[in-house]
C-alpha cells in the first residue's frame, strides 16, 4: 500500500523529533541526571523531556 500524497513531508524528510520517549530512553536520562540508578524500578517513571 502507498501513501498519500497529502501525508508525505516535504523535501523526503521522514524523520521528526519525537516528544514520547520509550523507557529505556527514560532511564538514560535520568541515569544521565543522577535520578536513576541500576537496581531501581523502571514502572512508574517520573516524567523527563527529550534532549535535542
Amino acid at each position: 500500500m502507498s501513501v498519500h500524497s497529502s501525508l508525505k513531508l516535504a523535501g523526503g524528510k521522514t524523520t521528526m523529533r519525537r516528544n514520547v520517549l520509550k523507557r529505556f530512553e527514560r532511564i538514560d536520562i535520568l541515569m544521565r541526571a543522577g535520578r536513576w540508578k541500576k537496581g531501581d524500578r523502571a514502572l512508574g517513571l517520573p516524567k523527563t523531556k527529550p534532549t535535542a
